[in-house]
């Protein structure tokens, strides 16, 4: 009975107005916003757009950052992100300034004190972008590391490194860095924890099933990681990730000889490169990835989508995100109202209505009192009958009318059916199973008569899971008859 599911787990974002705050103080931005109130009309460019010589001099020290090893670097990143974020632009040329150009205030400059907090986010992601767009050195032997595949990379040659293949080979990484974090952090996705640089580099170079390592492979490996080292170090300016870089020492002829994996702690393994995602790092590989075409749920999307789009979505959410996601879908709406629509999506025999009416089960909790004349409602309806009353009855309502034998059953297959394609805690599912199944005597003698579409698939399911050998002979047997029944009918 599968469902369809996310590919990754819906995340919880902070608010806007905080993340640009985040933005605003990531040193990137910042540093693009001075050069661009530094620059002010009339001041020369390249061809290209970029400074040079004395301007770039002169950016440097603007920003604080002569006698820094890297700050003429930085001066330039700063300034590509100025370009790419349209807080200037570089229009015709000097006379005699042959193929330059010079500065002029950018259109979107004054939404950085006038713009809202999405303005400023706009900004920043264009930003984000001009620095991913950066070709760095090259990787060393074999240019840039291929995702998926051992040995070199072909497409970097004596031209240097090939800007498409940078690009993508960094889509990757970022990609695994978010699937990792919000796997890891679950649906509060606020960074979660940090991401040894090793690992983040393996997932997106060991090809999917290899067990060992191939030497090959692990060159590959150890290559990116000196690759990503740099491109990391540029990105923390963003304020895309916290970044502790690889420890030289490591890099060097000196370096000391690597211990065996079994023997790292975590100051070992720290040496080697720790990356973690912002809140805002989130919200941008999020943007990211939606802009590709990538499912990437968020926390909040559902609250203006109908009951059934709702109950289809969270199917497939974690516990706490589903909670979550159906409290922002309930906020503002009448609470009657909101306990009859999902009454109404909860219903239907198609594979995925037991997942439904279990999330419907969980939404009206949520949704309190306000629901119990809709619950009432549907007491008499064969799909929703037995729902209705263990509602009521974990409310202590009264004059809760007993359920007819044929509606106990059917709930029974059907809460198993939902917690089957819930796809939980076995432990769990295996405890559920045994629970209903010995609760009544003659358990199996009547169930396989159940009108429900997954009355075989469960009783299958109670011959997998229960512990006792009779009991799961006796299940496999009425999954038999059940299946005989469905196929004399058909």
């Amino acid at each position: 009975m599968p469902s369809a599911r996310p590919p990754l787990p819906p995340v919880r974002l902070r608010p806007d107005a905080e993340l640009a705050r985040a933005a605003l103080a990531a040193p990137v931005l910042a540093r693009a916003v001075r050069l661009a109130r530094w620059a002010g009309p009339g001041r020369p460019a390249g061809a290209g757009g970029e400074l040079a010589g004395a301007e770039l001099a002169a950016a440097v020290e603007v920003l604080g950052l002569a006698g820094h090893e890297d700050g003429e670097a930085r001066a330039r990143r700063a300034w590509r992100a100025a370009l790419g974020a349209g807080l200037v632009e570089v229009r015709g040329g000097l006379p005699g300034a042959g193929a330059g150009g010079v500065v002029a205030a950018g259109e979107a400059l004054p939404l950085v004190t006038r713009g809202g907090p999405r303005d400023v986010l706009g900004l920043w992601s264009d930003a984000l972008e001009a620095v991913c767009a950066e070709t760095p050195a090259p990787a060393g032997r074999g240019g840039v590391p291929r995702a998926g595949a051992a040995g070199p990379d072909p497409r970097a040659g004596a031209a240097g490194p090939d800007p498409r293949a940078e690009a993508a080979f960094l889509g990757e990484v970022l990609a695994a860095l978010y699937r990792l974090t919000v796997s890891e952090n679950g649906p509060g996705g606020s960074g979660g924890g940090p991401v040894p640089l090793p690992a983040l580099a393996a997932s997106v170079i060991v090809p999917d099933g290899m067990g060992e390592p191939t030497d090959d492979v692990l060159e590959q490996v150890s290559g990116a990681m000196t690759h990503l080292d740099g491109r990391f170090r540029a990105l923390a300016e963003t304020g895309l990730v916290e970044y502790r870089p690889v420890d030289r020492a490591l890099l060097a002829d000196e370096a000391p000889e690597e211990p065996e994996p079994g023997e790292l702690d975590e100051d070992d393994v720290a040496r080697y490169g720790m990356v973690r995602l912002t809140p805002l790092g989130l919200y941008g590989l999020r943007r990211r990835l939606s802009a590709s075409g990538v499912s990437a749920p968020a926390v909040g999307d559902l609250a203006g989508r109908d009951a059934g789009e709702l109950l289809a979505a969270v199917g497939g959410y974690p516990p706490q995100a589903a909670r979550a996601e159906t409290g922002r879908w309930l906020a503002g709406r009448d609470p009657l109202d909101a306990a009859r629509a999902l009454l109404a999506a909860a219903k239907g025999a198609d594979s995925g209505s037991p997942l439904r009416r279990l999330h419907c089960q969980q939404a009206l909790a949520l949704v309190g009192d306000g629901a119990e004349p809709a619950v009432r409602e549907v007491l008499d309806d064969p799909e929703l009958g037995g729902l209705a009353r263990v509602w009521l009855a974990e409310r202590g309502a009264a004059d809760v009318p007993p359920p007819p034998e044929p509606m106990v059953f059917w709930l029974a297959v059907d809460t198993i059916a939902a917690h089957l394609d819930a796809d939980g805690d076995p432990d769990a599912l295996r405890d559920l199973v045994e629970g209903l199944a010995g609760r009544h005597g003659g358990f199996f003698d009547q169930v396989w008569r159940v009108e429900h579409p997954s009355t075989p698939e469960v009783l299958e399911a109670v011959g997998r899971l229960h512990r006792d050998r009779r009991v799961a002979k006796d299940a496999r047997k009425a999954a038999f008859r059940a299946r005989s029944r469905v196929g004399a009918r058909a």
